[in-house]
């Protein structure tokens, strides 16, 4: 494979395109698009999102350190694009698209109910980078959709048709998956066991 030398640059993906709800001090409710977003640890879970101090839902975040992570699908693909071109400054966008909200669980930002699922998040703590600053967060809840849930309590997130977004188009995570983590170092039968076995978070009692 021959390969062609570039400057240093984010060329990187796909990422996931998700939606983030956020809230300022008089209760009002916004909603941005953000790309930059990952996994930094498992234990405690802690996720990631990079946001331009320039956004109206910096100042929510860093007002109430709160956020909730809401993914997307293939039928959300048109208001994920909308949200991550137009400020909340100069439209309401929870109103543009008729959003429903639910509650939050654990923290006040309410949640998309369209989104099958949903990351409460609580910062911990934030890093000027440049032109984003890095927000890391403990996820203290994840509101999943039902009909993900199978039989034997496992999340199904390969069937909600996800979207992740790779330089300047959208993709629909909706094909059948390549293997299961772990596929190519274990043996057949364990193999075939975790085939059928994924993993899902614990459920919350009640």
């Amino acid at each position: 494979m021959t390969k062609e030398l570039f400057k240093g640059s984010i060329l990187f993906g796909p990422v996931p395109a998700v939606l983030v709800t956020t809230i300022n001090r008089e209760g009002k409710v916004n909603v941005f698009t953000v790309g930059w977003t990952g996994v930094a640890c498992s234990h405690p879970p802690l996720v990631t999102i990079a946001v331009r101090k320039e956004r109206l839902s910096y100042d929510n975040i860093r007002a109430t350190g709160e956020f909730v992570i809401n993914l997307t699908t293939r039928e959300m693909v048109k208001m994920t694009d909308f949200c991550g071109c137009r400020s909340g400054r100069t439209v309401d966008k929870i109103k543009h698209f008729g959003m429903e909200l639910e509650p939050g669980s654990n923290i006040v930002v309410p949640s998309l109910k369209k989104s099958p699922v949903a990351l409460e998040c609580k910062v911990r703590s934030v890093t000027e980078l440049g032109s984003h600053d890095l927000f890391v967060a403990e996820i203290v809840g994840n509101k999943v959709e039902k009909s993900l849930i199978d039989q034997n309590g496992t999340i199904q997130l390969g069937k909600a048709g996800l979207l992740a977004y790779c330089h300047g188009e959208y993709f629909s995570l909706s094909r059948q998956p390549l293997g299961t983590f772990g596929y190519s170092v274990a043996r057949k039968s364990v193999r075939q066991a975790r085939h059928q076995k994924k993993f899902a978070p614990r459920k919350v009692k009640k």
